[in-house]
Formats: structure tokens, C-alpha cells, sequence
């Protein structure tokens, strides 16, 4: 019996300039190791969930400690494929107040952007795997990996594993020559879970309602309810939508609610007012991990799982770097109310 999760995606060395600085001023960076793909993995591993991550990493030191970094939270490394001429770099400035974060990458020519079909046998790789995630953010990176993802989709497909995307909309990633409307469309027909915002669906799958977002008199709730039921229609094999909704009020305060329709039914979680974010990076990925674990563990109790993946998300903002690290005890307390911040002693 399988019961395993895979993720698949990039990996890079986050530098952030510390307390706050800019980078045009600072004089050091912190170091840490990051990655949506990582970043749900790494959730998952906290929550309980047996997890392995897929990347491909340079055999350097540098690739020696992104390894052992991920390994330290639970996530199963072996199937990483180990190659390539370097690690994707991207430098992270943390917004605070009325100023906006920053993010500058430096990934082209990575180990895993530079990757070929031929370095990955999915029926390998998907040996005791039940569940497949993957973002849009693969397919951004390299027409080879917008190739790597179809083979695998398609492979995942054909052996009933269950397949979750967050469709993670880059602009500053699709540079090959190729709109996301190319490539996204193909690769969303075989997945079963998605997960993205109106703002993801209209760039990555083309589909928007003018009409309804002009519409002053419709909530944010019933603009996004619209708008799922043509993702629905134009893919009849997504079974379920997930969608947050983010209020920033500034860079240090946002709100935070998400909901789950099924094609049936919306479930709606309750808002967090998270009014002191110390890093927001990474709240999408921990929400996705949330969705996946709740998904799995609480069957169609979709009320409870749309819940239990806001209240990750809203944790993740209390956390430095990109890793959710919380266990589901800690979510499963905010869920019950205990968001005072009193020391469990």
C-alpha cells in the first residue's frame, strides 16, 4: 500500500540582508535554503506525513548542505538527482511597514533548470507514491522542464496517483520565449487539486471575468466563486479548487482567509488579522502543505481541511525563512482559539 507524497521543483540559496536592511546597504546576508516545492515538503514532513523531495542539485558543497538542510526536518532525499553546474541563487529583501519586500533571482543555468527528460524515469521515481505536487513555477524555468512536468503529469496520471498544483504565477521567470498560457493549460488537464488565486488563474490559464471583477456590489467570496466554476467547466477533471484571499493592509499587517470548493459546495475558513508578519515567504507553500495533509487525513471533512490549511498559512508569518516549521499541534491550537501568543509551559 502506498502512502507517500512527492514534490518536484527548485531548491535555492535564499540571501536575506538582516534586521530589516536593504540590499543596496547591507554588508551581510543570512543564508538559508528555500523552494515552494521544498517548502510544502518540509510542511508535510512536520505535520507527520511520509514526504520525499525531487530537485536536481550540483555536487558541490554548496549542494552537500541544501541536502543536509532538508534532511534535518524529515524530508526523504534519495531519489534527488545530483549534477549540474550550480545552485539557483535568489536574494529576498523583507518588506516592513509601507515598504514592499523585494525578491531579485539569479537561477539561470541552474542544476535543475538545465535538466533533460532523459536524467528522470518517473516510474522510478513514482514507486510508493500517492500523491504528486508540483507548481507553476517548474514549467517557468526552462522549456526542458515545462517538457519534465508533462512527462511526469502524464506518468502520475496513468497510475492513479493523486496530483495537486499551485499555479504560482512568476513574471520574472517565464523568459524563454513562451507565455504561461502555452505551456499551463496541458499541464493543469491532468491534475486533480488546484490551488491559485483570480490573479493566477487569468495568468497562467487564461480565464478571467471582467465583468465580475468590476462589479462593486459582489464580494471577494463570490468573484472568486464565479470565476472557479470556468476553471471547473474548461477542466472537468479538477475535483477541487482551493483559493486564499490576501488583504495587505502594509508589508507588516495583511488578513488572511482562504476557501475550498469542490464544484458543489464552497467551505470557508475563518480570517486571521496578522498584524506583526516577521516573513511572509513561504505562507502560500504552508498553506498548500495544510491543504494536502488535511485532504489526506480528514477525507471529506473539507470544512476542517480548508481550516487547518488557512491557520498554517497564518502561522508561517510568524516564522523566518521560507520553511513552515510547525507541527500539527501548534495549527491544530490555533484552530482551537489559542492565537494569544501565552507561553506553553
Amino acid at each position: 500500500m502506498t502512502d507517500k507524497t512527492l514534490t518536484f521543483g527548485e531548491i535555492l540559496l535564499r540571501l536575506s540582508p538582516p534586521n530589516f536592511q536593504r540590499i543596496v546597504q547591507t554588508r551581510s546576508f543570512e543564508v538559508i535554503f528555500g523552494g515552494a516545492e521544498a517548502n510544502v515538503a518540509v510542511s508535510l514532513a512536520n505535520f507527520g506525513t511520509n514526504v520525499e523531495y525531487l530537485t536536481r542539485l550540483p555536487k558541490n558543497e554548496l549542494g552537500d548542505a541544501c541536502l543536509n538542510y532538508l534532511r534535518q526536518f524529515g524530508v526523504d532525499t534519495k531519489k534527488i538527482i545530483r549534477g549540474g553546474k550550480r545552485l539557483g541563487i535568489y536574494f529576498f529583501e523583507k518588506g516592513v511597514s509601507v515598504r514592499s519586500g523585494k525578491v531579485i533571482y539569479d537561477r539561470s543555468h541552474s542544476a535543475l533548470s538545465m535538466a533533460t527528460k532523459e536524467m528522470f524515469n518517473w516510474d522510478s521515481i513514482f514507486q510508493g507514491i500517492d500523491w504528486f505536487h508540483w507548481t507553476g513555477i517548474t514549467p517557468a524555468l526552462s522549456a526542458n522542464l515545462a517538457e519534465i512536468c508533462l512527462n511526469a503529469l502524464q506518468q502520475a496520471k496513468k497510475k492513479g496517483i493523486m496530483i495537486s498544483c499551485d499555479l504560482n504565477y512568476r513574471n520574472k521567470l517565464w523568459k524563454y520565449g513562451k507565455d504561461p498560457i502555452e505551456i499551463m493549460p496541458q499541464l493543469v488537464e491532468n491534475c486533480n487539486i488546484l490551488i491559485g488565486s483570480k490573479f493566477n488563474i487569468k495568468k497562467m490559464l487564461g480565464i478571467s471575468l471582467s465583468d465580475v471583477e468590476n462589479d462593486s456590489e459582489r464580494s471577494e467570496i463570490e468573484k472568486n466563486k464565479l470565476i472557479i466554476e470556468k476553471v471547473f467547466e474548461k477542466f472537468p477533471n479538477i475535483e477541487k479548487i482551493a483559493i486564499t484571499i490576501r488583504n495587505s493592509i502594509t508589508s507588516s499587517h495583511n488578513t488572511l482567509m482562504g476557501f475550498l470548493h469542490d464544484g458543489e459546495k464552497i467551505y470557508s475558513s475563518p480570517t486571521y488579522d496578522i498584524d506583526f508578519i516577521v516573513d511572509r515567504v513561504g505562507a502560500g507553500d504552508a498553506f498548500n502543505a495544510g491543504l494536502i495533509y488535511g485532504l489526506k487525513e480528514f477525507g471529506e471533512n473539507l470544512q476542517k481541511t480548508i481550516d487547518f490549511a488557512i491557520a498554517a498559512a497564518a502561522l508561517k508569518h510568524t516564522i523566518i525563512g521560507d520553511f513552515n516549521i510547525v507541527n500539527k499541534n501548534e495549527v491544530e491550537k490555533v484552530l482551537e482559539g489559542n492565537s494569544s501568543g501565552i507561553i506553553s509551559r
